[in-house]
């Protein structure tokens, strides 16, 4: 957006007319008027912007929480339910009947504990992908940074992941009263905000990219869960990651961490379970997660930037 400066007033002679308003009149002050037009092109991110609308972003992420829960009977019990009722589903059917993971007695705490980070991505990026859409009233109506909208969706997802993660720390400490000591958290647990925030940074980058097409294309939203449920299987959540990668070169391990979610899930699950032997630490794979997470949010950045000139006009 740009704003333009009011043009000047020409001058008045003065005449009889102006003296005599002069004399017994006040004459009506000069209003300034201020121009919005929309910037053309590819606009680089104005964060000055951004961060003068901070609130506005903390008010749209509660909205969204209290949207969520509203009038349900269990309410943010529903952030626990999920995680374990998956795990639990993974544990029986991939490891016990169909043997994924081999008879390993801690498969439902590490189902469980990459299960965390694919949710907090699937929710926020279901989230943002039809923020725009969602909010179509919100949009024609008053000027705001658009970003603001698909950044609150983003964060309103921290809640539950929040509610998760106290549970796995339980469920941890009764892994260890039960005879499982390797599951105790080392030193790695000190990065696991970098795999929390990679995950938060990799919904974002695709939520930019969903939202905007959704606002012109709308049957992109019918399109986010197939892509969410094809990109499930390709992340080692349910079955361990060397099940896939015990026969790759390194440059094809390069090649599947690509998909971001596989550094993101695997460190995480490393950074909690960092005592197990059998959980090691990603390697290339996070570098080449990492690479790809910040094309994402680039490429985003600047479509998103590049549609939001036409948002009001078509949403």
């Amino acid at each position: 957006m740009t704003i333009s400066p009011p043009k000047p007033s020409p001058a008045v002679p003065a005449t009889a007319g102006s003296a005599q308003l002069e004399a017994g009149a006040t004459a009506t002050p000069h209003l300034n008027r201020v121009r919005l037009e929309p910037r053309k092109g590819w606009q680089a991110i104005d964060f000055t912007e951004l961060w003068r609308y901070r609130e506005l972003i903390g008010f749209l992420a509660l909205r969204d929480i209290k949207v969520r829960y509203k009038q349900t009977a269990l309410g943010a019990a529903w952030a626990i339910i999920q995680p374990v009722m998956n795990s639990v589903v993974f544990t029986l059917f991939f490891n016990k009947l169909a043997g994924v993971g081999g008879k390993d007695p801690l498969y439902f705490v590490e189902t469980f504990c990459a299960t965390l980070p694919w949710q907090l991505f699937e929710n926020s990026l279901t989230q943002s992908g039809n923020s725009l859409v969602s909010s179509q009233n919100l949009i024609t109506k008053v000027y705001f940074p658009r970003l603001t909208i698909p950044i609150s969706s983003i964060l309103s997802g921290v809640l539950d992941f929040a509610i998760g993660l106290g549970l796995l720390l339980l469920i941890l400490i009764g892994y260890r009263l039960a005879g499982h000591p390797e599951v105790t958290p080392g030193w790695p647990v000190l990065v696991f905000p970098l795999f929390v925030l990679m995950a938060l940074v990799l919904s974002l980058g695709m939520g930019l990219w969903l939202s905007a097409l959704n606002v012109r294309y709308r049957d992109v939203r019918y399109t986010i869960p197939f892509l969410l449920r094809l990109w499930f299987f390709a992340t080692p959540v349910a079955y361990p990651i060397a099940t896939v990668t015990a026969k790759l070169s390194p440059p094809m391990k390069f090649l599947y961490g690509l998909n971001p979610m596989v550094g993101i899930v695997e460190g995480f699950r490393w950074s909690m379970l960092g005592g197990d032997p059998k959980v090691a630490a990603p390697g290339i794979m996070l570098a080449a997660s990492a690479l790809a997470t910040v094309l994402l949010l680039v490429s985003g950045l600047y479509y998103f930037r590049r549609m939001e000139q036409t948002f009001a006009d078509i949403v």
